[in-house]
């Protein structure tokens, strides 16, 4: 029995592969390399796994322009605002006063779907066309509250 065996590595010095075939047993090369290698646009052997824990990594997310891109406003039917009065009035966004009941709403867009027969005055950011005029046929106003512009010169 041997007692000191060579390595097979100190044998094989200057040959490339070490006894085995060009592809295999070479380290990473079989698996295409470690993590995220080989997981570009034509990945179809890690697509899978790509899919599956990393889902948004192929395609395009959009371009969005800092800053200047508009919030869509919260929007409130006017039988919304009829339903809600008692609400209103309780947590303090409505107030009676002898014009009529004031309310603020200014986070908000009125859309004029519905009725409205009680006489309003209302602080709004945006109102549509039918809803102001619903709104005035009940006796009551809009009032526009005004946002202020960022970095304004």
């Amino acid at each position: 029995m041997k007692l000191k065996k060579s390595k097979k590595s100190a044998r094989m010095r200057g040959s490339r592969t070490h006894g085995w075939a060009m592809k295999k047993h070479k380290g990473s090369g079989n698996r295409g390399g470690k993590g995220m290698a080989g997981t570009g646009k034509r990945a179809d052997q890690k697509k899978t796994y790509v899919l599956r824990y990393h889902y948004p990594y192929f395609g395009k997310q959009g371009f969005t322009s800092r800053g200047t891109a508009k919030k869509k406003l919260k929007t409130i039917n006017l039988s919304e605002i009829e339903s809600n009065l008692q609400s209103f009035l309780s947590q303090g966004r409505a107030k009676k006063t002898s014009q009529g009941i004031e309310l603020d709403l200014h986070e908000y867009k009125i859309l004029g779907d519905g009725k409205i027969n009680e006489k309003l005055l209302i602080t709004v950011r945006a109102a549509s066309v039918s809803a102001i005029a619903k709104i005035e046929k009940a006796g009551g106003k809009i009032m526009y509250k005004r946002v202020p512009q960022e970095n304004a010169v």
